[in-house]
């Protein structure tokens, strides 16, 4: 997809008249969702497309997180009064992730509001854990031909 077909590429770039915006630098902006499910649910995204994690650069990954921070500590001090705050990424359509341009959800919580994150969190025994570190560390190891973990 192109940058011109992207709504955030669109919202990042020059075109935000359509966008609420709460903070835009260089690299990021942060923008009201406009389906947002509490009050003051904001979406930070970076301002040069990546579809997921995989296109993502790590430092703009890392700035991206950064500012998701500072919103997320501004809504605490914030009028909207929030009892807690989620930030949650979805990485690919399995994810749930429908807007394919990599963005982080800064979602305030008030006790007693309709947003759930459902699982049936079951416990596993130390040898099926194990099991799926191996496959974790072995992409890990595939990634250090990448460098090392960054740091800004």
């Amino acid at each position: 997809m192109g940058r011109h077909q992207c709504a955030f590429c669109q919202i990042a770039g020059e075109h935000t008249e359509d966008a609420i915006v709460v903070h835009r630098d260089e690299r990021v902006i942060a923008f009201m969702d406009t389906s947002p499910v509490t009050p003051g649910h904001v979406l930070v995204a970076p301002r040069e497309h990546a579809n997921g994690l995989e296109d993502l650069n790590p430092h703009l990954g890392a700035h991206t997180w950064l500012v998701a921070h500072r919103v997320a500590r501004g809504l605490r001090r914030s009028g909207l009064r929030c009892d807690g705050v989620n930030i949650l990424l979805s990485d690919g359509s399995a994810a749930f992730q429908d807007v394919f341009h990599v963005h982080l959800h800064v979602i305030p919580r008030y006790h007693r509001d309709s947003f759930r994150i459902e699982a049936e969190w079951l416990e596993r025994d130390s040898d099926m854990l194990e099991s799926d570190a191996v496959a974790v560390r072995a992409g890990l190891r595939d990634l250090m031909s990448e460098g090392p973990v960054v740091s800004t």
